[in-house]
């Protein structure tokens, strides 16, 4: 087993706890516009909202001053709701009053709702009103521990309302409650409890703490820059850790402003009002994105224009002139006009896209990581790329790839201060998680000569042939969804024979960019071209990788709130 001590790249300020990030924010960043949104995006002229961080704070200690007069200490508290900044205020009010949030996905069925927040054995939740309905049931209902709902996003009958409870605890502390100032937290004790997608087998629910959190914070801010002058736009669901982590806590940690969207299909209209430069994303959203930049420029006959211009501004940057901003002044005023770094993650994107990207002028970087982990444990930084890879190890984390093939890949195993604590009351499965201080991320994966990391796909997604020979079909994936109408795809075997399996590909298509590029067509037509696609794919790969069948649709794969592909429902669909 390779072990791997990464180099470091920037210096920067470390934190420990929630606590210490608030104090930096408060000392450095107060007058910083914290959060910025409308009030009501469907008005015709919407009221924005600026809120400062000197705001931010005061109003996360009297929420957290209130919630500790209900008697809340040491207790879990769900969190399910929109991105807002009452979202934001509550999480860090619960956990820097010394209890444990609990976020929830706001997309679970009511159902799915029900069942985590009886696991969670939370007393209290935190709701947007359109789960009212299901919060009343809850508190009604034996078996769980819930005996308080508050509100955040109106007065309802059956629940506290938020801004009632914020102004109890400004009371509080104008009367000199000092309950909030004299408390310690430990940071090592779970103060975040998360569950997993969950998309095979019941959610299981990792315990972080603050200082998991706050070490992966400050690593990251060794590898890629945020200034207190950016402004991030948060749309991906902010119960994900990713969303969490980058956009809302380290965002925090930069002085930074965050804008929360109005909604997926305001993202574009979004980035150019608020003047977003940086966009935390997941790659469909950018590779969409992209394909209709691309379609544009085709349409009105400027590719090899396009070309020309970005191999001339190529040139120029190896002699260190950066033209890029007016050279492609007008492409870049659809992203707002502002944008200058993308983070992403959650699943690989084309070389062809990162690439088109950063002739633009826009840098795309590429983290890697799991919830059990904080969770980022490699990334590219500002000085070093390599499309493909998902960069370099954070300077606190060691990885080793256990057990390597003849070509190096083996299980991605990581070992540092940002790994969890376990699985909530689950030991089975954090002894199976977590050896020798070493968490198996389920991962398999191997590192270049330069120690840049790459994830090949999932251990329980490996595709074994009756032959003995492994296909990991994200790899077949990526070079499916390379193709100009395709909007994803998922790879499978089935049996040809009792000797031998076959490849197959289900293949999701766009019908405006298929008819664009094969012209108006048949079904049975447009299975035929993109056969005929495929073929050439399979002139790259060595014979048992080749897809020996395909099916075709236009119906969208089912996919978590992170646009991640439910493999196991799509396949069971298949099957």
């Amino acid at each position: 087993m390779e072990d791997i001590k990464p180099r470091k790249v920037y210096e920067a300020q470390s934190i420990s706890s929630y606590r210490e990030l608030l104090k930096m924010v408060k000392d450095k960043y107060s007058k910083n516009i914290a959060y910025k949104y409308k009030r009501d995006y469907t008005a015709k002229e919407p009221e924005y909202i600026e809120i400062t961080y000197e705001k931010y704070v005061e109003d996360v200690k009297a929420l957290s001053t209130s919630l500790l007069d209900l008697g809340k200490e040491n207790k879990n508290v769900v969190l399910i709701g929109k991105n807002s900044y009452e979202w934001c205020t509550a999480y860090m009010a619960i956990t820097t009053g010394n209890m444990v949030v609990v976020p929830l996905d706001k997309a679970l069925p009511d159902s799915e709702i029900e069942t985590l927040v009886t696991r969670s054995e939370a007393e209290l939740v935190f709701f947007d009103k359109k789960y009212l309905d299901v919060m009343k049931k809850l508190k009604n209902e034996k078996g769980n521990n819930v005996d308080t709902l508050i509100c955040m996003d109106g007065d309802v009958e059956g629940a506290k309302y938020y801004n009632d409870v914020l102004e109890r605890g400004r009371e509080l502390l104008r009367n000199n409650d000092t309950r909030y100032d004299n408390m310690e937290v430990d940071n090592k004790k779970m103060s975040i409890m998360l569950f997993t997608s969950g998309t095979t087998n019941l959610p299981k629910a990792a315990m972080l703490s603050q200082y998991n959190i706050c070490s992966d914070i400050s690593s990251i801010a060794t590898w890629v820059k945020i200034y207190d002058t950016d402004t991030l736009l948060s749309f991906l669901p902010i119960h994900h850790t990713f969303e969490c982590t980058i956009t809302f806590l380290y965002g925090m940690y930069s002085g930074a402003t965050v804008a929360f969207s109005d909604g997926l299909k305001y993202i574009q209209k979004n980035l150019k009002e608020y003047k977003v430069s940086v966009f935390v994303a997941v790659p469909l959203v950018l590779e969409t994105m992209y394909k209709k930049i691309q379609k544009a420029i085709e349409e009105q006959g400027k590719t090899k224009l396009i070309n020309t211009v970005s191999k001339i501004s190529n040139a120029l940057l190896k002699v260190k002139i950066d033209l890029r901003k007016v050279l492609f002044k007008q492409i870049l005023d659809q992203f707002g006009g502002n944008l200058r770094v993308v983070l992403y993650g959650a699943a690989p994107m084309s070389k062809e896209t990162i690439i088109g990207y950063n002739n633009l002028g826009i840098d795309l970087i590429q983290g890697y990581g799991l919830t059990e982990t904080s969770p980022v444990i490699s990334a590219e930084t500002d000085k070093e790329k390599r499309p493909g890879s998902v960069g370099l190890v954070l300077d606190t984390l060691r990885v080793k790839i256990d057990c390597p093939d003849k070509d190096g890949v083996g299980e991605i195993l990581v070992k540092g201060p940002s790994v969890m604590m376990g699985y909530y009351k689950n030991e089975e499965e954090t002894n199976r998680a977590l050896q020798d201080g070493w968490f198996r991320t389920g991962d398999f994966g191997y590192l270049d000569k330069d120690k840049f990391l790459y994830v090949t796909g999932r251990k329980k997604d490996i595709i074994v042939l009756k032959n003995g020979k492994n296909v990991y079909p994200q790899e077949i994936e990526f070079l499916i969804n390379r193709l100009p109408y395709v909007v994803e795809s998922l790879v499978y075997q089935r049996e040809q024979d009792k000797t031998d399996t076959m490849l197959c590909a289900k293949i999701v298509y766009d019908k405006d960019l298929i008819k664009g590029e094969f012209g108006d067509s048949t079904e049975a037509e447009y299975k035929e071209n993109i056969w005929n696609d495929i073929k050439e794919i399979n002139k790259s790969l060595p014979i048992f990788k080749h897809i020996k069948n395909i099916t075709i649709t236009t119906e969208g794969f089912a996919k978590t709130t992170t646009q991640k592909v439910k493999r196991y429902e799509e396949l069971k669909k298949i099957n």
